[in-house]
């Protein structure tokens, strides 16, 4: 059972059983009247309710043009109904709906979110910030992420809108990953430079912050589909850099290259291709941690007791989770045991 983040969540939609009446919080993810077969009888209002869990289909039958006059499309709306089969799917028969107040619910049991806890996160994040021994470095990762703003919305920002870690913490989860691939990484090469490598892991996507919005979605901004969060985080790294004039030009042009190539090709974003021992490892490390988790995603995404994905276009195959347990004959279960 999902744990929700807000006492009066309610049971969440992956969870709801046919037949059961239940209240709870959910997203009015599609909104439209539609008319009855027998025109006499008027119209109904057909809405697909979101949580985190996923969505549902869900019928108001009575009075519905009144009804869809208080109800649109991204609303948060606390919703009274009986769980129905309809068609081998369940669906919700509405018996009340309004929109909802924002001390009511949690963007977090609405929206997808990281499933770590983002104070523990956090403090792993100002633990990397304090681990910079070079300081000019420090100097300048003091500078960004001791904006109150900035550092608030990085520890709530997506990485993506979809792909990975597209979800509430996500860009943070994705950061603390990279730390952790970099720091086996870093011994094995002596001319690789740690705090370079861990500065530029640290601030490679903060133009994502002005790239998406997100509230009740995760969407590009204007600004994020005319230039890109490449640029936008060059733009942030400049301007901080004008706060320092001590900093070192060599060690700026450094690690402006590490983030301006590090989606690693042109057709992917880059402005440059990387050319330095750490805008390859800045890439790389940054791919590794994307494909683990949308493979990881993809894999949970999974229905109970299918070993195989479905056919996943953008990667041009589907993936291979391994049989589930039931799925094994007596002798195979003997050997996992």
């Amino acid at each position: 059972m999902a744990e929700s983040h807000h006492p009066d969540k309610g049971s969440f939609l992956r969870e709801l059983p046919p037949g059961e009446r239940f209240v709870g919080y959910y997203v009015v993810r599609a909104c439209h009247l539609e008319p009855f077969r027998d025109p006499t009888r008027g119209m109904f209002l057909s809405l697909v309710l979101g949580d985190r869990s996923g969505q549902m289909l869900a019928r108001v039958w009575e009075d519905a043009e009144s009804v869809a006059q208080g109800v649109s499309v991204g609303d948060v709306v606390k919703v009274e109904g009986d769980t129905e089969e309809f068609q081998g799917r369940i669906q919700v028969r509405v018996l009340r709906v309004r929109r909802a107040e924002p001390a009511e619910y949690d963007l977090r049991d609405l929206l997808p979110s990281s499933l770590r806890d983002p104070d523990e996160m956090q403090a792993e994040l100002r633990a990397a910030l304090e681990s910079l021994r070079d300081p000019h470095l420090a100097a300048l990762l003091n500078q960004i992420f001791g904006d109150e703003t900035f550092l608030r919305q990085f520890v709530q920002s997506p990485a993506a809108k979809r792909v990975h870690h597209a979800y509430l913490h996500g860009l943070l989860e994705h950061v603390l990953e990279m730390l952790a691939i970099a720091e086996s990484v870093i011994p094995l090469y002596s001319g690789l430079d740690g705090d370079l490598l861990r500065a530029g892991i640290l601030l490679h996507d903060a133009g994502k912050l002005r790239e998406y919005e997100w509230g009740l979605d995760i969407d590009l901004t204007t600004e994020g589909r005319l230039v890109g969060h490449v640029q936008l985080t060059d733009e942030i790294v400049l301007n901080a850099l004008r706060q320092l004039p001590e900093f070192p030009p060599e060690l700026a042009l450094r690690l402006r290259h590490m983030l301006l190539a590090h989606p690693g090709r042109l057709e992917y974003g880059a402005a440059r291709r990387p050319k330095t021992l750490e805008a390859a490892a800045l890439h790389h490390i940054d791919n590794l941690s994307t494909q683990l988790s949308r493979f990881s995603a993809l894999l949970g995404e999974r229905p109970p007791g299918e070993s195989w994905t479905d056919y996943v276009r953008g990667l041009g195959r589907s993936l291979y989770g391994g049989p589930d347990d039931d799925d094994l004959n007596p002798e195979e279960k003997s050997h996992v045991e």
